[in-house]
C-alpha cells in the first residue's frame, strides 16, 4: 500500500515541481513582457517627443531665416535708401478738344509727373528712365532721401522715343551743401533666376522711398509698354521679370541684390496681372554711365544695326541655321535699310542677312542680346564681331558709334 502511497508522492512530488517551473516561467514572461512594453513605450515617447522638438526647432529655424531676411532687407533699405531720390518735373502735353466737323484741334497744357531716380556720383548724375523726364520736360526737382529739395536739376540727356533702351541721365546743378552717396552698382551678368531682390522707390509719386521684396523671375523678357492713358507706348527689350511690386512712381528707382549693389533698373509693370513688374539689367546701361562720367554728355552706344534677336520662331520664319544670334533684317523684310547709311556697322562692312553671333568673344543669347552687350562699352570702343555670313563664319572689327538721340 504503501508503494502506491511512495509511487503517488514520487507522481505528487513531480507534479508540484512542474506547477513550480510553469511560475517561474510565467513570472519570467511577464517580465520580459514588462520590459518590451517599457521599452516601446519609451521608445514611442522618445519618438513623439523628438518629433515634437524636431517640429519645433523647424518652426524656430523657419522664424530664424524669416528674422534674418527682414534684417537684410532693413539693412539694404536703410543704406541703398540713401542712394535713391524722387523726381518731380513738369511735362508739356496736348488736350485734345473738337474743332469742328472737320476735325480736332491741340491746345498745349502742363501736367505735373513723378518717379524715382539712383544717384551715381557725388557731383550730382543721377540716372532714371526716359519717361519720367521725356521730351518737354521742364522745371526738374529732385527730392533726397533726407527730404530736401534740389531744384537745379538739368536733363543731359536720354535715349530717343524709338530706343528699346529706356533711360535718361540728370545732373544736380546745386547741391546746397548735401553730400550724396553714389549707389553701388553690381553685375547684371551674374544674376540667376531664383535669386533674392528689393525694389525700391517714390511710389504713386508720394516723395518717399518704399520697398517690396521678391525675386528674379525671368530675364530677357520683351514687352510693349504704355503708359496709364494709353497715349505713348515703346518697345522693350531685355528686361529682367521680378515678382517683387513695382507700382507707379517706381520707374528709375533700383532693383537691388542682397548685397546692396544695383542690379537693375526699375522701368514697368504688368497691369494685366499681380506682381509682375520689369527691370532694365544694369549693366546694359554701364556704357552711358561711364560716358556721362567721363565727358559729361549722354552717349548712348550703337552699331547701327537693324535686327531681330534668334529664337525658335525667329530661326523657323526666316529658315536660319543657327539657333542663336543677331539677324540683321533685309530692307525686304522691314521696309528700311538693315545697315543704318554712314553707322559704324556700315563702315565695318556688315551686311543684310549677316548673323552676328558674338561680340569680343561674348555669345549672344536669349540672356545677352546684340544691344545689350554693345552697351556694355564706351562710345569708340574697338571691338570684333564673330558673323555667319553664307555658311562662313567671318570676324569683323568695328568701333562703337553714338546712337542719334533723334
Amino acid at each position: 500500500m504503501s508503494e502506491p502511497l511512495n509511487s503517488g508522492s514520487k507522481m505528487g512530488y513531480r507534479h508540484e515541481n512542474k506547477s513550480i517551473l510553469d511560475i517561474r516561467k510565467a513570472n519570467f514572461l511577464s517580465v520580459v513582457l514588462f520590459f518590451i512594453v517599457t521599452l516601446g513605450l519609451g521608445f514611442l515617447g522618445g519618438w513623439f517627443g523628438s518629433q515634437s522638438e524636431s517640429s519645433h526647432n523647424g518652426v524656430a529655424i523657419q522664424k530664424e531665416i524669416i528674422s534674418q531676411q527682414g534684417d537684410i532687407i532693413r539693412n539694404i533699405s536703410q543704406t541703398v535708401g540713401q542712394s535713391v531720390v524722387s523726381i518731380n518735373d513738369t511735362q508739356k502735353s496736348s488736350l485734345y478738344g473738337s474743332d469742328s466737323i472737320f476735325g480736332v484741334q491741340t491746345q498745349p497744357t502742363t501736367q505735373q509727373a513723378a518717379g524715382t531716380g539712383i544717384i551715381l556720383t557725388g557731383s550730382g548724375y543721377v540716372l532714371t528712365n526716359r519717361h519720367v523726364v521725356p521730351d518737354g520736360t521742364t522745371n526738374v526737382s529732385i527730392t533726397l532721401a533726407n527730404g530736401i529739395v534740389l531744384d537745379d536739376v538739368a536733363v543731359i540727356g536720354r535715349s530717343n522715343s524709338n530706343d528699346s533702351l529706356d533711360v535718361a541721365i540728370l545732373k544736380i546743378n546745386n547741391l546746397k551743401g548735401q553730400t550724396l552717396v553714389p549707389a553701388k552698382l553690381g553685375n547684371s551678368d551674374n544674376v540667376q533666376v531664383g535669386d533674392s531682390v528689393i525694389a525700391i522707390g517714390n511710389v504713386l509719386g508720394q516723395f518717399q522711398n518704399t520697398v517690396t521684396s521678391g525675386i528674379i523671375s525671368g530675364y530677357g523678357r520683351s514687352l510693349k509698354a504704355s503708359d496709364s492713358n494709353g497715349t505713348s507706348s515703346e518697345n522693350l527689350e531685355g528686361l529682367f521679370q521680378t515678382d517683387a511690386a513695382i507700382n507707379e512712381g517706381n520707374s528709375g528707382g533700383p532693383l537691388v541684390n542682397l548685397n546692396g549693389q544695383v542690379i537693375g533698373i526699375n522701368v514697368a509693370t504688368a497691369s494685366s496681372a499681380q506682381n509682375v513688374g520689369f527691370s532694365i539689367p544694369i549693366n546694359d546701361v554701364s556704357g552711358i554711365i561711364k560716358n556721362a562720367e567721363n565727358t559729361g554728355k549722354f552717349q548712348r552706344p550703337y552699331l547701327g544695326v537693324v535686327y531681330e534677336p534668334i529664337n525658335p520662331t525667329v530661326q523657323s520664319r526666316y529658315k536660319l541655321s543657327v539657333g542663336q544670334g543677331a539677324y540683321i533684317l533685309p530692307s525686304s523684310e522691314t521696309g528700311q535699310p538693315g545697315i543704318v547709311s554712314g553707322s559704324p556697322a556700315d563702315s565695318a562692312g556688315l551686311q543684310e542677312g549677316d548673323i552676328i553671333t558674338a561680340v569680343n568673344g561674348r555669345e549672344i543669347n536669349d540672356k545677352n542680346t546684340l544691344t545689350s552687350i554693345v552697351d556694355n562699352y564706351n562710345v569708340g570702343t574697338n571691338l570684333t564681331l564673330k558673323v555667319l555670313r553664307n555658311s562662313k563664319t567671318i570676324s569683323i572689327p568695328i568701333s562703337v558709334g553714338s546712337m542719334p538721340l533723334n
